[in-house]
């Protein structure tokens, strides 16, 4: 297929790292799209079962957000993975992990939009 030798930019520059690192490298970017998996996870449960604790209009509220979150952060985690397969291979700083921010900001909002629904 015509796909056979074809390799993403981030892999064509530069020189070859050790593998131990792109593999390390290749196991965050995996633990990431578990972390979206566990978003999506519990979207799919407060779809199943918030309504007794939520409201419609919140539960879909949260519903949503957390979907959305999922996505940012799968798509956030390929583009991190690239970056620092790029960054390696060029010998230069990785990049930031602004990631990790996103992953807070999303809990962070799920678990207080919850704290002050259930404390109502």
């Amino acid at each position: 297929m015509a796909l056979r030798g074809w390799r993403p930019k981030a892999f064509r520059v530069g020189e070859d790292p050790d593998p131990r690192f792109s593999l390390a490298n290749e196991r965050t970017f995996l633990a990431w799209i578990r972390t979206g998996l566990g978003l999506i996870a519990g979207a799919v449960g407060l779809e199943a079962f918030g309504g007794e604790v939520a409201s419609p209009g919140i539960q879909t509220a949260l519903v949503v957000g957390l979907l959305v979150g999922a996505v940012l952060l799968v798509v956030s985690a390929f583009v991190r993975w690239m970056g620092v397969e790029a960054a390696m291979r060029k010998g230069g700083s990785l990049p930031v992990p602004a990631i990790a921010a996103l992953v807070v900001f999303i809990i962070a909002a799920a678990g207080i939009t919850l704290l002050v629904v259930v404390m109502r």
